[in-house]
Formats: C-alpha cells, structure tokens, sequence
C-alpha cells in the first residue's frame, strides 16, 4: 500500500523528530531527511514541513534547501528557522530580536476565517524558541497572528500553499499545536489519515514473507519492547524459521531472565535462552571504567551470540529491533545537521565474519508506536509498559567495580523499588526507575550496633524520549516504606537516598 508521505526537512532543531511524532499521532506517516539530502522521489510526498534550527538565516552558517521542486508546488509548513529563511531569502528581513523570544506567548491576534487557523482562538497558548525574529514579511506574504511582542508570527504567501510560523506546534506547551497541524496537513493539503499500527503490522507481514522466502532468521531478544515486537512481526512472518537467542548476561534484574523465557513461550516464539551470567562477571572482574565495562559486555555478548547463531545451520539473516530514532542519527551522523548522541546499546555492531544480511521490520517506527503495533497484535501490556533498561543491563548502575555479591544487592534493591512502584499504582506513570549502588559505605545504626554498609540511590524519571527527563515527585510515604523495606531486607544496605536531578545537566543513568 503506497502511503500519502508527509517529508520533514531537518535543519538540525532538538524538536524534529517531535514534529515527526506528532505528524504519526494524526496517522499520517512521515520521514525525516537532512535539509541538504531531499529524497530523489519528493513527487511522492503530499506535504513538507521544515524544521526549526539553531543556526541564522542572518549568520555565515546559513543552511540552504534546493526548494525548487517543492515551493509553490507542494504544501508547505515553515516551523522558525524555516519561516525565517523564507521571509530572509524572499524579500523580506529577519533582524535579531531586542529580547530574545524565548518560552510561552499568546497569540493576540489571528486573522479570520483562515482554514490554517479554524477552531484556534485568540489567547491560544504557543512556544517561542528564537532570538532573531521577522520585521517585514517576504513578497507575497500576508500576516495571519500576532502575539504581543512577535508582530509576524504567522504567515501565509499568496499564490501558494506556504505557511510559516515562527513558535513550535509540536511541543507540549503550543495548546493548539496539534489542532494548527491537523489544519495544514489534512484540510489544507489533503493528506489521508492511513498510518495505522493495523496497516503497518499487514503491510510489515507481507513485506517480511516477500523478503525473507523460506530463509532461516537469527534474533537477540532482550526481554525489552522493540525486540519483543520485532521477533512478533517476524514470527507472525516466517514463523519456526524465526530463532530467537536470550542471553543472560547475568546483570539482569531478579529472577528476570526466568520469567522473559516464560513470557517468549506463552507467545509461541521460537525461543533459547543461553545462561552466560559466569562468562560475564569474569571478563568484568576488576574493571570500573564505565566505557571498559560496556566494552567488555559488548564483547562477550558477541561471542557467545556468534558460539549460538553458528549452531543453527543456514542462517541467512539478522534481525534487529532497529528503531526509527536511531536510523535518523545514523543519517545526521553523515551529513545531517542534528547533533548525534551517544549510543547505550550493549552491541555496537556483529563480526563481519557472520556475514549475514540485516533485517530490521521496525526501522520506520517510533518508540510510542513500537508499542501501539504491539499491542495491535495482542502482546501483554505489562510486557509493552515496560520501562526501558540499559543495554549493560546493572553493570552501569553499580559504580565501581563489579563482583557477584554487588549484582546480588542490587538486583533486591531494584527488585523492592520496581514492586513497590507496581503495587502503589505508580510504575506506568514512571518513565524509567531504576536503583544504583553507590561505591561509598556509610555509618548507620541497626539495634544496638553501629554498621558500614553500601548506600543505594533511588531513580525514577519521566519523559518522552529519553532525550530530556524530569525527576518523578513520588509521594514520602512511597519513598519512606520502600527505604524502610529494602534497608530491611536487604543485607548490606543500610542508607537509601532519592536522586532530584533532571536531564540536562544530569543524565538518566550514572554511567
């Protein structure tokens, strides 16, 4: 099925890949591409969006779109940088601002009966993000909303289907942002809502069982989301052709590795699971460096991934559950304008010698949507709702040097946090929870006798993406009977504190 394709043309904005959710959550299916990399096949796209940027129209660094194949022949939404580098590049002038346009604002003036505009209202909240701003609109431009000190925050030109604001729809704080976005993209430039996970899991089935034939298929699950719905496609596919390997690494959380192997076979997947837990601890003994123990993990679950994968006979493919965030960084990485960011996947990459061909059924997706195919195709929620753990799995969340005893404490600390969070009613309102295990002992008092034990710190956080986070407020009395119980019962923690950092500065994990 050809789907009507909206391009976003990314000018290097920490809000593009938002653009492209929120595009997605009106099911309507998007892709990103750097503003210098325009798809060869642009007649297929309905509609163009062009991002915001850190960069000035007025500056050196001016990145300039080749638009003559797009402008006044296709629908276009120009977000900030984009509005700017219309109205700069047209006729018109962008200056720097006098105050820097930054955060919340309210649109005192929208100009009527614009289909851009229906069902918005004057006060409508919206995002700046800028410090230069329009002064005089280009060549055709007609002015469509004002806030109090933004005179040109929308606009239109005539004779065309352009359009251009200078705030953000697609961040939480534009209220109508989402309304704004439904205007431009389904009354303005007609493109139907069919992206849907229902859509994606036909089309995906038919497209694996066209690629794949009767070839055999190899798979690391994790326990995580993306694998799990990756080795769903795949077995809905190809069925016993599909063999799925789960490695414990021995740096999983209490009894997890147990109850995922459970979880694979109510889900008929064909699945091993391969307890390496000693292998592990011994190729980290003595080593504290965060880098070197993720080295270490990555190595060793290769080697005994590639001791499995070989004990299947003719492998022709490895899947991977490659999501669509991680395919635009690739890109950006060679050319694009976004800043990259680092990657916590415990495999940065399988030896050449395996020479197998790379399957990957959910690279156009988002995370959101991972979960919304899954659940599409009936996989248990609690699986779906899980929060997402680091690929070295506790390695990165005991600072310091690993030994067996440390994974013994941790993994009970965790293991009372994560099932006081479920029995309050509090673990799908978190992001991600986790516990760390200090590499600092402490003075406490247990009886009559004073005690050096290990001090444990407490993380819960809420976010999208994982690319910002906020530290969750979760309830004292929460917080006190989990510090209580795992001081308890856990033998060699005598000290509990909670982490309030947000990200930026701070970052999710400690590692």
């Amino acid at each position: 099925m050809q789907h009507n394709k909206v391009l976003i043309l990314d000018f290097g904005s920490q809000y593009t890949q938002l653009i492209a959710r929120r595009v997605r959550e009106l099911n309507i299916y998007c892709e990103i591409h750097p503003y210098n990399k325009i798809p060869s096949d642009s007649d297929s796209f309905k509609a163009v969006i062009l991002s915001g940027s850190p960069n000035s129209v007025r500056g050196e660094a001016v990145l300039h779109p080749n638009l003559e194949g797009i402008r006044g022949k296709k629908p276009i939404l120009a977000v900030c940088y984009g509005a700017q580098y219309l109205a700069h590049f047209s006729g018109g002038e962008v200056a720097e601002s006098n105050t820097r346009e930054y955060g919340r604002a309210n649109l005192d003036f929208i100009k009527s009966d614009e289909v851009f505009f229906e069902n918005i209202h004057q006060g409508s909240q919206v995002w700046m993000s800028h410090s230069d701003t329009i002064k005089k609109l280009p060549a055709g431009g007609v002015l469509l909303a004002s806030t109090t000190d933004v005179e040109n925050a929308a606009y239109k030109i005539e004779g065309e289907q352009t359009y251009a604001i200078q705030f953000h729809p697609e961040v939480y704080h534009s209220t109508d942002g989402h309304q704004l976005l439904n205007n431009f993209l389904i009354k303005i430039a007609e493109v139907e809502q069919d992206w849907t996970p229902q859509s994606f899991v036909e089309e995906t089935v038919e497209t694996l069982q066209t690629q794949l034939g009767n070839d055999k298929v190899v798979l690391g699950l994790s326990g995580g989301v993306d694998s799990s719905v990756a080795a769903m496609l795949l077995h809905k596919a190809i069925g016993k052709n599909l063999y799925c390997i789960f490695v414990n690494n021995g740096l999983l959380r209490k009894n997890e590795f147990e109850d995922v192997l459970n979880q694979y076979e109510g889900m008929g997947l064909n699945v091993k699971g391969v307890d390496a837990s000693a292998r592990f601890l011994d190729a980290l003994a003595g080593l504290s460096d965060p880098e070197e123990k993720r080295k270490a993990i990555g190595r060793v679950f290769i080697e005994v991934f590639d001791d499995e994968a070989h004990l299947i006979q003719d492998v022709k493919w490895l899947a991977q559950g490659t999501i669509y965030p991680d395919v635009i960084e690739s890109v950006s990485a060679t050319g694009g304008p976004s800043a990259t960011i680092k990657s916590h996947h415990n495999v940065g990459g399988l030896p050449d010698f395996m020479k197998l061909k790379v399957v990957e059924p959910l690279k156009a997706l988002f995370k959101d949507e991972v979960r919304r195919v899954g659940a599409s195709m009936n996989m248990d929620s609690q699986l779906l709702g899980r929060h997402p753990f680091p690929g070295p799995g506790l390695a990165i969340r005991i600072l310091g040097d690993l030994t067996a005893e440390k994974v013994r404490i941790l993994q009970e600390v965790d293991f009372i946090f994560i099932n006081n969070l479920r029995s309050w009613g509090l673990y799908d309102k978190v992001w991600q929870a986790g516990a760390i295990l200090l590499p600092v002992n402490s003075v406490g008092v247990m009886g009559d006798e004073r005690t050096y034990e290990k001090c444990v710190a407490l993380r819960a956080v809420e976010s999208t993406d994982g690319m910002t986070a906020d530290w969750v407020n979760l309830p004292y009395e929460f917080l006190q009977k989990t510090s209580n119980e795992i001081i308890n019962k856990v033998k060699g923690v005598n000290r509990v504190v909670y982490d309030i950092s947000s990200k930026p500065p701070a970052t999710i994990e400690w590692e």
